[in-house]
């Protein structure tokens, strides 16, 4: 029996410079321009449709801008489940158009298993740019000095780029300290520095993801950081437990050093080493701790309190 749709459903994939928009139940995609009065004047033939996007750096950002502003609702799709859709499907071509109708085929499908987007405020967004943009001067800084090590007769230039990347670095991490409290979050902050392991950076992407979302547990909030763990049992054959990795890689990342500095505190010292004793690795031990320190943010934000060692002392311990 063929599936019921009452809404008009789109797919869309996006790049630089233009979209390719699959409608659901339809073979021939539109190919327009990536710019707001070609968006405008697509998306007004579709007043109250679905809008399936696979999320691209921020090529993306103005299609979700106009649609929710015509009323469209906006369902943003990860690339790694789409990519999967495709293989189960025995796809052959990988091409824009055939991703914008297998985009619209997969939310028609399955959009009961998705959230619809729920926009950040332009102060919110603009710090978890701040957040990534400073995370790829520090990467490209640390590739910088890795590549050029060899060449001794560089090194005062290799030097100033160097300090110049700085510069930006520490301009960034000013612009958000000043968004942070233009945002009224001082407090909420405080209560996540508290923690053990967790410095500014850290704080600031932990209440970023909080405020991204109205989660009502903790576990929501975990997966949407990606450090959910993913079960594949059969019978008797218990699979490799791993992350989903789902969520932006930056907040795995900061919660990964976070991690490390916990361990060498008195609070998480003792259960890093019984991870350790059990025969995990560090890295798994380090994982482990990560997401402890997600649910005790979460839980520190929702009720609105500061971390006390002997209050939170049974959680250190619990999975």
């Amino acid at each position: 029996m063929a599936m019921q749709v009452s809404q008009v459903i789109l797919g869309c994939d996006v790049s630089q410079e233009w979209l390719d928009i699959g409608v659901y139940g339809e073979d021939e995609p539109a190919h327009i321009d990536n710019e707001r009065e070609a968006i405008d004047a697509y998306l007004e033939h579709f007043p109250a449709a679905v809008l399936g996007v696979e999320a691209t750096n921020t090529f993306h950002e103005l299609l979700i801008e106009r649609a929710l502003k015509l009323g469209l609702e906006v369902y943003v799709i990860d690339g790694y489940q789409l990519s999967h859709y495709r293989e189960a499907l025995r796809k052959r071509a990988k091409t824009d158009p055939d991703d914008a109708v297998l985009l619209a085929d997969f939310l028609a499908r399955h959009r009961d298993s998705f959230r619809p987007y729920q926009p950040k405020s332009p102060k919110l967004r603009q710090l978890w740019t701040f957040l990534k943009r400073r995370a790829a001067l520090v990467k490209f800084t640390d590739q910088l000095r890795q590549s050029m090590k060899e060449l001794k007769d560089h090194d005062a230039q290799i030097a100033s780029i160097g300090r110049e990347v700085n510069k930006l670095i520490k301009r960034l991490e000013r612009d958000m300290r000043i968004l942070a409290k233009a945002l009224g979050w001082r407090d909420d902050l405080a209560r996540l520095r508290s923690m053990p392991g967790v410095g500014e950076l850290t704080a600031l992407a932990l209440l970023v993801a909080y405020r991204s979302g109205h989660f009502v547990h903790r576990d929501p909030y975990v997966a949407f950081m990606g450090l959910d763990v993913r079960v594949r049992d059969s019978g008797k054959h218990k699979g490799k437990r791993k992350l989903t990795k789902m969520g932006d890689p930056e907040y795995r990342r900061l919660l990964h050093c976070a991690s490390m500095a916990a361990v060498r505190s008195v609070f998480y010292k003792a259960h890093y080493e019984q991870l350790q004793a059990r025969g995990l690795a560090k890295t798994e031990g380090l994982v482990i701790v990560a997401r402890k320190l997600a649910r005790l943010a979460f839980a520190l934000l929702k009720n609105q309190t500061s971390f006390d060692p002997n209050r939170f002392k049974g959680a250190c311990y619990a999975t």
